[in-house]
Formats: structure tokens, C-alpha cells, sequence
């Protein structure tokens, strides 16, 4: 290769450089109650670890975040602190939620000089102080502009379906902290509602099976592993077992059982017929004339646990549904938030919380479908 070849390769890899330098970058941001994801301009998923964070209470500074904090639960010294920043999505620890911003925000605008654009996925139900204090702090972080959404809405654009068609589409996104539930057509949603049921609350109801079945008590995580192992909604051919190790309650001493997959119906029964629930009320709201959309195209399910085994052929069975589950669902609101941003003006989105959007959305008559009692959150 000659001089002049090989100066024209390096021009144009500097100019390349320089361009990914100073674009303006757009990032989707999902904020969980378990999870943080950031998806990229591209589409790749940049970041997608743990909300938690590790703090030195004695010397006030941040020791780790995402995934190296969340394996320090239950080994880190006196005066560390491992917090999880976000419950519900919500931020509940605001000053630690700023650091655990700052931290993803520089992760994601990596060697870039100009500020991102950001959109933030929030559930449905998020008051108005959530709204402004995320808003805060991603502005306190770094970002740019920055846009909020409801995480549903973004679920629906990340699964790839065309969300502005006048066609139906209904959404069941179950996360960690909640469960959202939305139909959403001509862009907008027409009929949602949101529980706080999800990932958590199975976690929580198989740590009180255990105890109540067994006498025996287990942690969180070690309830997330058997879930994550054998969790299942519906029956298995072939039954799976995980022991477990834990303690038990009258002796106080280490006791190992065994756990089957069968018995994991029943310990998250509660939690599961919570999320059924509701989606039977938003169909029962739901438009006739959406509805024969749902029934021909099926229900969208995405969300972490939304992969425990026979969760799409339960809501199958109980609304003569189908069921279809997203690829990658646990990257979905993310990767939609992405898709909205870069089509805003499309979409004629605009910075700042949610309930002004919806406001304006009304205002201009946005979505056909919907009237002012269309939509309702619990």
C-alpha cells in the first residue's frame, strides 16, 4: 500500500472519529426496579446490569455499581451499603440515584463531547414529583434534553410491530417491581393499567412458601436463583427440582430441601393471578374494533419474567388470546425509548414529564380511540 493510500485511510478513519465524536447521540434508557438498560443508537444494548449501588458510608463515596454491587449483598463490610436506588421505578433514595445516573450516563456518552439526547421509560402511575426529580437528575448527570415515557409505550415500539398503524396492539410488560398492561394504537395508548406486582413479588412469595411449607428460611437472591432454575406457571412434562439451602426457623441451624417445579405454581399463585387480573380488565375496556385486532395478531408479552416457563400458555388459556413472546424482551423498553427518540419530532414528543405530553396528546385530539376515562392505573 502506497504513502497517498495510506493517507487517505487515515484521514477518513480521523474524520470518522471526529463525526462520533460530536453527533449528538440518542439514548433509551429503561430505569427497573431491578434492572438498568441502555440502548444505543445503533440498536446494541450498551448497558444492562443490576440497580444497585455500593456506598462507603464513612468516607461518602461510591464504591461499585451494577453488577459488581449487587454480589456484594450480604458480603460487604460493616460500613458499606449496598442500595438498590430505584423500587417501583421510582426514585426513593434521590442523591443515590444521582450517582447511579451519573455513572450510566458516562458509560453511555463515552467519548462523546456533546450531551445526549435521553429518553427515561417510567411506569404507568409515576406522580409527578418521580417525574421531575428523574428529570433532575438526568440533567444533573449530563444529558441533554430529556424526554420521558411510559415504559409500556416503548415496549410496544421495541417489539418491532408498527405502533402508528390504526391496528391494535396489546402489551403485557412484566418487570421486576410492576407489571404494565396497555393496548396502544395510533401511537398512543388507549386503554392501560399498571400493578405493582412483578418479578419482586414472586420472589417474595416463594421466600413465604418456603418458610410456611418447609420452615425453613431462604434470602432474596437465593428465592430469584430457584425462580430464574425451576420457576414455572404451568405444568412440565418432565418435573425439575433445585435443592436449596437454608435455615431453619425453630432450630436456627443450616437445613437443605429439595423443590420442584410443580411446587412453584402454587407458591406464586398469588402474584400471577394479581397480573391475569388485569389483564382481563383491559380487555374487558378494550374497543370492539381493536379488539378483533388482538384476537387475529395476539397479545405481546415481554418484560424479564415474562420468560418463566408457561406464563404466554396460561394467558393463552384463560383469554383465548394468543400469546406471543418477544425476543429479548428484557431489552425492550429500552431499545423502543431509542426507536421514539430518533423519531420525535415525528411524533411530536417534547422534554418533560409525562402528564404534560398527555395533556397536549388529549388537547389535539392524538389518539382517536381514547377519551379521558379510557385510561386507568391502580
Amino acid at each position: 500500500m502506497g504513502l497517498k493510500q495510506t493517507l487517505s485511510k487515515w484521514w477518513k478513519t480521523l474524520v470518522k472519529r471526529i463525526h462520533h465524536t460530536l453527533r449528538r447521540r440518542c439514548i433509551g434508557m429503561d430505569i427497573g426496579a431491578s434492572h438498568v438498560c441502555i440502548s444505543s443508537d445503533d440498536g446494541g444494548i450498551l448497558v444492562y446490569e443490576p440497580c444497585a449501588i455500593a456506598i462507603d458510608r464513612a468516607a461518602d463515596r461510591v464504591v461499585a455499581v451494577g453488577k459488581k454491587a449487587a454480589e456484594m449483598v450480604g458480603k460487604a463490610p460493616a460500613n458499606v451499603s449496598v442500595l438498590r436506588p430505584t423500587i417501583d421505578s421510582s426514585l426513593t433514595r434521590y442523591p443515590v440515584a444521582l450517582k447511579m445516573l451519573q455513572y450510566y450516563i458516562r458509560v453511555a456518552t463515552k467519548q462523546l463531547l456533546r450531551p445526549p439526547l435521553l429518553m427515561i421509560c417510567l411506569p404507568a402511575g409515576t406522580t409527578e414529583r418521580d417525574e421531575q426529580q428523574i428529570l433532575d437528575a438526568a440533567t444533573e448527570a449530563g444529558a441533554g434534553k430529556t424526554y420521558l415515557v411510559e415504559s409500556v409505550l416503548a415496549c410496544a415500539w421495541g417489539t418491532g410491530r408498527d405502533v402508528s398503524a390504526p391496528v391494535g396492539r396489546m402489551i403485557v410488560d412484566v418487570g421486576g417491581g410492576t407489571t404494565s398492561v396497555a393496548v396502544v394504537s395510533l401511537g398512543g395508548v388507549v386503554v392501560s393499567e399498571s400493578i405493582r406486582v412483578g418479578g419482586d413479588a414472586m420472589d417474595a412469595a416463594i421466600v413465604r412458601y418456603v418458610r410456611e411449607r418447609y420452615g425453613v428460611l431462604i434470602g432474596e437472591r437465593a428465592a430469584e436463583h430457584i425462580k430464574l432454575r425451576i420457576g414455572a406457571l404451568y405444568l412440565h412434562r418432565m418435573v425439575r427440582s433445585v435443592e436449596v439451602r437454608g435455615r431453619n426457623a425453630e432450630t436456627g441451624r443450616p437445613q437443605s430441601i429439595i423443590l420442584t417445579s410443580k411446587e412453584m405454581i402454587e407458591a406464586m399463585a398469588q402474584p400471577t393471578a394479581e397480573i391475569l387480573n388485569a389483564v382481563c380488565r383491559v380487555l374487558e375496556r378494550t374497543p370492539d374494533d381493536l379488539l378483533a385486532h388482538i384476537h387475529r395478531d395476539g397479545l405481546l408479552l415481554c418484560g424479564g419474567c415474562s420468560r418463566i416457563y408457561g406464563f404466554g400458555r396460561l394467558i393463552a388459556k384463560l383469554t383465548g388470546v394468543p400469546v406471543r413472546q418477544i425476543k429479548d424482551s428484557e431489552h425492550c423498553c429500552a431499545r423502543g425509548a431509542r426507536i421514539m427518540l430518533k423519531k420525535r419530532k415525528e411524533l411530536n414528543l417534547s422534554p418533560g414529564p409525562i402528564h404534560l405530553q398527555e395533556q397536549c396528546s388529549r388537547r389535539e385530539g392524538y389518539n382517536g380511540y381514547s377519551t379521558p376515562d379510557d385510561t386507568t392505573t391502580s
